[in-house]
């Protein structure tokens, strides 16, 4: 049976890390769409694009070359066969993408590209409109948040593990602003689909979230 469990939720929540582990645990591949536009942004950062330029952003869409690959069971950002998987977490590109992932034709550029794979094989797929908008159909649909200063002490850490030096409140302000931008925008808006199941993982630790999401498929679709 192929089925597709989409994961929803704001930045900082959790669910890359999260649909990583489910995604290994249920034998079924992880698309990482935030990776993509990411990709997206960095390519208009590294050349000079201004992001806030909506003709000039699309006009250059065509150049872009993405793809996703695993590299020793590893999944990998490629952009014009670079592996970007570590610079596409910079919180300057997070910011970007935000903005970038706004525009209807940005979407429209990766939306064929993930539900062709949702097709084919069964998927967890993570993002912030991949249950109402990229995969409505999705058999398990997961809205995944947490308390923003929760969702900024986990990315803080994170930066800091990678060797970044960054201040709390500089990143819990990037996290404030990205929410607004997401749940704002015209296009596509950050929010629960009305059959998704809230998941809050403020108070729950990796394992336990992870434990979560996989219960939740398996009430949908069986082990």
């Amino acid at each position: 049976m192929i089925y597709s469990v989409a994961l929803d939720g704001p930045g900082g929540a959790g669910k890359s890390s999260i649909a990583k582990q489910v995604a290994k645990s249920k034998g079924i591949v992880y698309v990482d769409t935030g990776a993509m536009y990411r990709a997206i942004a960095l390519y208009m950062l590294k050349h000079n694009i201004d992001i806030h330029d909506h003709e000039a952003v699309v006009q250059r869409l065509n150049d872009v070359k993405i793809s996703l690959e695993y590299r020793d069971g590893t999944q990998c950002v490629i952009l014009g066969g670079e592996d970007v998987s570590t610079a596409i977490r910079e919180n300057p590109v997070s910011m970007a993408a935000s903005v970038t992932s706004a525009y209807k034709e940005v979407r429209a550029f990766l939306m064929d590209t993930q539900r062709n794979v949702a097709k084919t094989t069964s998927v967890i797929m993570d993002g912030r409109d991949i249950g109402t908008v990229v995969l409505p159909d999705a058999q398990v649909k997961i809205f995944l948040s947490a308390d923003p200063v929760v969702r900024a002490q986990r990315r803080h850490k994170e930066l800091l593990e990678k060797g970044q030096t960054v201040d709390f409140d500089t990143v819990l302000a990037d996290i404030q602003q990205r929410d607004w931008q997401d749940t704002n925008r015209t296009e596509a808006p950050l929010r629960q689909a009305e059959d998704a199941v809230l998941l809050d993982t403020s108070y729950l630790t990796f394992d336990q979230s992870v434990q979560a999401v996989l219960t939740l498929i398996d009430e949908k679709v069986g082990k």
